[in-house]
């Protein structure tokens, strides 16, 4: 699951204390809060790549995936997305990205 609060109030929010600098970055790819859409299709289609890392939080499963983003800019942009599985849950979600 990617949340779009995820998305747009801390990876994309230029504002925010730990999600502005990825925000800066990722604007310069093109990925603004009103392309939000856009940023979710291509993490999408990026997880196709294998998971790296694997391992168990004690908050439930968390993976790590290394993927190449095709930007609006059409540049490439790697980055490293982290997934967790909730204890209780069955459905992944992203906690974060940022560059890799």
């Amino acid at each position: 699951m990617i949340a779009q609060e995820k998305l747009i109030d801390y990876v994309l929010n230029l504002r925010h204390k730990r999600g502005g600098s990825k925000a800066r970055l990722l604007a310069q790819f093109g990925y603004t809060v009103d392309t939000w859409p856009q940023l979710e299709a291509d993490i999408r289609r990026g997880l196709a790549t294998d998971v790296e890392v694997v391992r168990s939080t004690d908050y439930g499963m968390r993976y790590e995936i290394r993927m190449i983003l095709q930007t609006p800019m059409a540049l490439p942009l790697t980055v490293r997305t982290i997934w967790q599985i909730d204890a209780g849950a069955e459905v992944p979600r992203l906690l974060t990205l940022y560059p890799d």
